[in-house]
């Protein structure tokens, strides 16, 4: 199997299990078939879908973008989060029609001592990078790995205690490498949904919670890429010892990107992805970040 076929299955893995976690997923999607949006679902364009992780010398960012890089994807700029604690990079795809990637990365060692060592009692479980241990052109087993439990489910007295001090330290350790979130495409929709205000109140119109943190668009300087989200899926989650806790699950976002300024002379049937501004913006994902954070979720 040739890796473009191997990278379909694996996108289509990610999302099959994806939108069975996220029903906003397929209730979003449902919604704009019905008001005449889209055709069928194959007409979004997956902007780009992001994962978490933690900085930890066998796992973290170094460990998972092999899978990725692996597939043709070449890793591009760096963004620092500084309140957070977080590292990223963005990924961009070997063809146009596979959606960008962006992992982020927790600096444990930045945390108090005591989260750090909660933390470690979890990841110290993997003794090696896990995925020098897959089989990298088995599509299906690097679906399988992007879903499966790395360490010990956690109890609910770690992920409290992680929660008060960092919310994303507290989604890893519960989610690990869950899709935590993928973006549909606003610029590439019809007329009267192809803005953020505009399908923001279309979302809305169905019912749809939209993360609030800086403003329901996130607006980076140049104006060019204006972000939204909806608020994290609450799932009652099965934590050690048999106790369950109403958590924050993964969320969708819709990204709206502007065309940059040396092209705006092309006609609109005329414009590719390479017309359109790349990349990504610390201040716009910063908040993104917080779909999944208690604040949102209090709504």
């Amino acid at each position: 199997m040739d890796k473009i076929a191997g990278l379909h299955i694996i996108m289509d893995l990610l999302m099959q299990r994806y939108s069975e976690r996220v029903p906003d997923v397929m209730k979003i999607v449902n919604a704009m078939i019905n008001n005449g949006i889209i055709g069928n679902k194959e007409d979004i364009q997956n902007d780009h879908i992001a994962f978490r992780t933690l900085g930890v010398p066998q796992l973290g960012l170094q460990s998972l973008e092999k899978i990725f890089l692996h597939y043709g994807y070449s890793k591009k700029e760096h963004l620092n989060f500084a309140a957070k604690k977080l590292d990223a990079y963005w990924y961009a795809p070997p063809e146009e029609h596979f959606p960008r990637i962006f992992i982020s990365e927790l600096r444990v060692n930045e945390l108090s001592e005591e989260a750090q060592q909660i933390i470690l009692s979890y990841t110290d479980e993997v003794k090696s990078d896990p995925v020098d241990d897959l089989d990298l052109n088995d599509a299906q087993a690097v679906g399988a790995f992007l879903h499966k439990g790395l360490w010990r489910l956690p109890s609910v007295a770690d992920y409290q205690r992680l929660l008060s001090e960092s919310e994303y330290a507290a989604w890893v350790i519960y989610n690990r490498y869950y899709l935590n979130h993928y973006t549909i495409s606003l610029h590439h929709l019809k007329e009267g949904y192809n803005t953020c205000e505009q399908f923001n109140a279309f979302l809305e119109s169905i019912g749809i919670k939209l993360n609030n943190s800086g403003g329901k668009i996130k607006i980076s300087p140049d104006g060019l890429l204006r972000q939204s989200s909806t608020v994290a899926q609450v799932i009652e989650a099965p934590f050690a010892n048999g106790m369950r806790l109403p958590i924050a699950g993964s969320y969708v976002e819709f990204a709206e990107r502007g065309v940059l300024p040396a092209f705006t002379h092309l006609h609109k049937n005329e414009l590719k992805r390479e017309h359109f501004r790349d990349g990504f913006e610390a201040g716009n994902a910063d908040k993104i970040f917080e779909s999944t954070f208690t604040s949102q979720l209090k709504q």
